[in-house]
């Protein structure tokens, strides 16, 4: 097997070189929180209009419309990586409506919503865990019923992020009253300044609210907002539960927090010697190298999969699980080898890239459970991939 690139992608990975050489003061830091900043946005369209995202997303919906090619996607990651630049906008619309929407939306609401969505000026929140429906999605009591032209929404909805900020929500209502729980449901589009709706920021244990309590009361949404058919949201909510998946398990991301940490290796010092000589640090680092590069084989093999229109099977499987708890690790690392300056937060003047590695640390804790925690996400491996009995259900009346 040769594993040399050819001259054209050796081409292409100068090109994309060139382009982050040249832009690189256009390029917002990477302790930018904002989801409105203007360094972000012109970032992003700068991006889109080069095809480093949203590359293979058709033009007409504000992409660059390319052919998917698995090799120059690993080289555009790679070398955003290298410069330590950011790459394109990511988030709940982008990496997860976006593509559910040019898999399943009609024509007028990919007309309507992706290109804004692309270019983040449209934010948007996810509507899918409930109090008393988090592990047991399809338990769910929001509920819809029709009254003319509109549905008419009640219920509530809980750790949804960026609802504060977001301007649409992607939301799952029980429509269906007497249909069995996973057949009763419909995935609606909400605008979220509509009439009705109350959002609730919940502090977290990173200092920000990253999360919200979303409550509805009478909200009217018309019924063209649905996403498929009536009934059948679970299907759809499946497709966009896949696509945060791989967002919560990006290599990419993890290959770029990995080189950040061999940074701070190179820079902090023990007694004169940099923590890179240390050899317990410098284990750690190739223990989490390997299992970044193994994901970054995986991803490649993803998308080899979807170019084919193939199941990625297993591979797929693993990458939530994985990319989580890879992340968290990091960030662990970066602390460790900070010293006391890992105890710092963001208001110190002598904390590390403002507080970053401490607010990853503590927020990837929280994606450990959040889209699916761990748990079940190795019963989904165990059950769909490896084929092993599905986990026994208590008996009736065991539990009061």
């Amino acid at each position: 097997m040769d594993l040399n690139l050819t001259q054209e992608y050796e081409d292409f990975r100068a090109e994309v070189s060139g382009f982050l050489t040249k832009h690189k003061d256009q390029s917002p830091s990477r302790s930018d929180r904002s989801v409105r900043s203007k360094k972000r946005l012109a970032w992003q369209q700068l991006l889109l209009e080069n095809g480093y995202a949203a590359r293979t997303h058709p033009k007409q919906y504000g992409g660059y419309g390319a052919e998917a090619d698995a090799l120059k996607s690993r080289i555009i990651a790679e070398e955003f990586a290298r410069a330590k630049m950011p790459g394109g906008i990511s988030g709940q619309g982008i990496n997860m409506l976006v593509p559910t929407l040019l898999e399943l939306g009609t024509d007028e609401q990919k007309e309507k919503y992706i290109k804004p969505t692309l270019s983040g000026e449209m934010v948007w929140c996810q509507g899918y865990s409930e109090p008393g429906a988090g592990s047991d999605l399809a338990s769910l009591r929001t509920a819809a019923v029709v009254d003319g032209d509109d549905f008419v929404i009640n219920g509530q909805k809980i750790w949804t992020s960026t609802a504060q900020f977001a301007d649409m929500m992607f939301c799952l209502v029980r429509t269906e009253a007497d249909a069995p729980k996973h057949q009763g449901i419909s995935y609606i589009l909400i605008d979220m300044k509509t009439p009705g709706i109350e959002v609730r920021p919940l502090m977290t244990m990173t200092g920000f609210a990253e999360f919200n309590e979303v409550f509805f009361t009478d909200v009217r949404v018309p019924v063209t907002s649905i996403v498929g058919n009536r009934g059948e949201g679970w299907m759809v909510a499946n497709a966009t539960l896949t696509h945060e998946r791989g967002m919560l398990g990006d290599p990419d991301a993890a290959l770029s927090r990995l080189n950040s940490v061999a940074d701070i290796m190179q820079q902090e010092q023990v007694d004169g010697v940099t923590l890179m000589d240390n050899q317990v640090y410098r284990d750690r680092l190739m223990q989490l190298q390997a299992e970044a590069y193994a994901m970054k084989m995986n991803g490649m093999r993803l998308t080899t999969a979807a170019r084919e229109k193939k199941s990625a099977g297993m591979a797929g499987l693993l990458v939530k699980l994985q990319g989580c708890e890879l992340n968290h690790q990091i960030a662990e690392l970066a602390i460790d080898v900070m010293g006391e300056y890992g105890m710092l937060y963001e208001d110190s003047p002598f904390a590390r890239d403002k507080g970053m590695w401490q607010t990853h640390y503590m927020f990837d804790l929280g994606l450990i459970i959040g889209g699916g925690s761990a748990q079940i996400q190795k019963n989904i491996i165990s059950e769909r991939g490896l084929g092993l009995p599905r986990e026994p259900k208590p008996a009736a009346g065991t539990f009061k």
